[in-house]
């Protein structure tokens, strides 16, 4: 008799998670006096900005330095080009059929509270975000990050909060927060992608 075939052995070990890049990319999630001192900071920003706002209402103007909220971040992070695409499509994404240029927004990073409950309402961000190459900012103050991000925008709570590009004071303040963290973790990751970032373990 012959022998019996042997069936190949299957491999037990669980996949490599999708979120494997997005775990490189954890480096810091700010609370405490940290938190403190970073919200303090933008919000200094933001009253200086202000001053230059003229006659426009506050609602307008923070609505264009901000996109607030998870759906409102998801649906600008969704028009954006992603980067695999930026090479070929950059002037097609800018312009209507009409010929007329459509507004482009970009955002420079997102402020997203760590600690929110249900988790699965912003578990999606992080791989849209890096797609986009749209660093992320975690924050948690004992389960209330999504209240200390609601006062920069004068609002009650938000879990998220996408900074436009305006190349504003605002936008320069963020720059320097994410080159701060990009140095203390010597990652040596491209700039564009560093996402500064540690999920909460709470």
């Amino acid at each position: 008799m012959g022998k019996r075939n042997r069936k190949p052995k299957t491999s037990v070990e669980a996949p490599k998670s999708i979120t494997t890049s997005q775990e490189q990319l954890q480096s810091k999630c700010y609370e405490g006096e940290d938190l403190t001192r970073l919200l303090e900071s933008i919000k200094r920003e933001i009253e200086l900005a202000k001053l230059s706002k003229g006659t426009l209402p506050e609602k307008i103007w923070i609505k264009q330095q901000f996109s607030i909220g998870v759906n409102d971040v998801t649906r600008v992070l969704e028009r954006m080009t992603t980067h695999a695409e930026l090479g070929n499509s950059l002037q097609k994404s800018l312009i209507l059929p009409s010929g007329c240029k459509a507004p482009l927004i970009e955002l420079q990073a997102i402020l997203l509270a760590s600690d929110c409950n249900p988790r699965w309402l912003t578990r999606h961000l992080p791989s849209l975000s890096s797609s986009r190459r749209v660093p992320l900012i975690f924050v948690k103050d004992q389960k209330g990050g999504s209240l200390r991000l609601g006062e920069l925008v004068n609002l009650k709570t938000a879990i998220a909060i996408g900074i436009k590009a305006k190349g504003s004071g605002i936008n320069k303040l963020i720059d320097e927060v994410l080159q701060d963290n990009k140095t203390a973790d010597g990652n040596g990751l491209p700039e564009a992608s560093s996402v500064v970032h540690m999920l909460s373990t709470t």
